[in-house]
């Protein structure tokens, strides 16, 4: 089945093109034409008109892999599939978003991550599955999670359930804790992408507490944010940085057991408790303490079952 698309490119770029496929002209007398040149079965031709933007067609099964020499990701994205996309996400401009993992686990930290995103990489992460990201598996999120994040920008921090119990004892909570994460993940981007104007973050409080949660007055707020929840399945952005948050995730759990030299659960089920009072009769409650985050029912029903 043949492919067909356009993109536009400026009058020096259509000359350029000319030049680069002299040795495939073809003769072509249709209204405006610049150039016409046939290459490995693939139809390239170029218009001259009066707009500033000059058209340039590509029609052939190769079409887009040679239409990849001119253009950008988003130029190459087919009306069709353009459409679909718009179906899927509410934004498909530039954009910048946060989400978090490990909030309900009671022996492993706390990441929050912020991605930025460009209309170019939609139809990109599309074809990595970004948008069905709750639904990937660990296994999948190790094997994708490198390319995504030495190709994407991105800010991560990470909370370690010590430093979480210091931030309790000074009467943090956990909402209070994940908004200043969130805001500080935003700033560092937008920092670096000031122009942006799209900001989205999966929300788990209402837009008015968030605010007032960021109560430090030399840490400066980031303004604009669209809350929603499940942010994931209708920001790009957000779905990115929820895969990106569970891979350096995934990454902290197996540092922990690497070097504890035991398989750490996820949540906080009987299955955590049984780990701690393992983790307890092997390093002590002092070590213990490092880990766990104290606040959490397991914590008291840890040290009840090591009493006993």
């Amino acid at each position: 089945m043949k492919t067909s698309l356009s993109i536009k490119k400026s009058k020096e770029v259509l000359e350029q093109m000319k030049v680069h496929y002299q040795d495939y002209l073809i003769e072509n007398n249709g209204e405006y034409v610049f150039f016409s040149a046939c290459k490995d079965g693939v139809i390239i031709t170029g218009y001259d008109s009066k707009k500033e933007n000059k058209k340039i067609t590509f029609v052939g099964e190769g079409a887009i892999e040679e239409a990849r020499l001119w253009a950008n990701e988003e130029e190459l994205i087919l009306p069709k599939e353009k459409e679909m996309l718009q179906e899927k996400w509410l934004c498909l401009d530039s954009q910048i978003g946060s989400d978090e993992v490990g909030v309900g686990d009671f022996l492993l930290p706390m990441i929050v991550v912020a991605a930025y995103v460009n209309e170019r990489d939609i139809s990109l992460l599309e074809k990595i599955g970004v948008h069905d990201s709750k639904k990937l598996t660990d296994k999948k999120i190790m094997e994708i999670g490198p390319s995504l994040v030495e190709r994407f920008k991105y800010s991560k921090l990470t909370l370690s359930n010590e430093k979480y119990n210091e931030m309790i004892l000074k009467n943090e909570n956990l909402n209070s804790l994940k908004a200043k994460m969130h805001n500080r993940v935003l700033k560092n981007l937008h920092n670096d992408y000031p122009e942006v104007v799209n900001i989205f973050v999966d929300e788990f409080v209402n837009e008015d507490k968030y605010y007032k949660y960021l109560n430090d007055e030399n840490e400066e707020q980031v303004k604009g944010v669209t809350f929603r929840t499940k942010g994931e399945t209708y920001y790009p952005c957000v779905a990115l940085a929820s895969i990106i948050a569970r891979y350096a995730f995934l990454n902290e759990k197996k540092k922990l057991e690497d070097h504890y030299q035991m398989s750490f659960p996820f949540g906080a089920s009987k299955a955590a408790d049984t780990f701690a009072q393992e983790f307890i009769k092997k390093y002590g409650v002092n070590e213990f303490d490092k880990i766990a985050k104290k606040n959490f029912k397991n914590y008291k029903t840890s040290l009840k079952e090591e009493l006993i």
